[in-house]
């Protein structure tokens, strides 16, 4: 089956990052781990016993990466994360729950690979 596509929620804004003020980096940063976090909370809430719910899957666009969260695998449901340039993945919907399952492994494999804390 085809994966749905959505937008957060409304009342979960992403943070913005404002180069004419004095927000540092890593304040933005700061604000984007806890705006992920909240989305994965709504997710998990939503759907508390659903498999890999509020992992992030990514895909290589242009100069950044296309975000997408796993809202629910059965039915495939993905959350867009609109953060930075809000680039989306043109064939998103021709995934599938096996597609999900197979690149949230990768993305732990490489988290593992380099160091990186999931």
């Amino acid at each position: 089956m085809a994966a749905k596509v959505y937008s957060a929620p409304n009342d979960i804004q992403p943070p913005v990052f404002n180069v004419l003020t004095e927000q540092s980096p890593d304040e933005y940063f700061g604000q984007e781990k806890t705006y992920l976090e909240k989305l994965r909370e709504y997710l998990e809430l939503r759907k508390p016993k659903g498999k890999m719910v509020g992992e992030i899957i990514r895909f290589q666009v242009a100069d950044g990466y296309a975000s997408y969260m796993v809202a629910s695998l059965r039915p495939l449901e993905l959350i867009h994360i609109n953060l930075w340039d809000g680039y989306e993945f043109r064939f998103i919907e021709r995934l599938n729950a096996e597609d999900v399952k197979q690149m949230v492994e990768q993305e732990k494999k490489m988290a593992a690979f380099f160091g990186n804390k999931r």
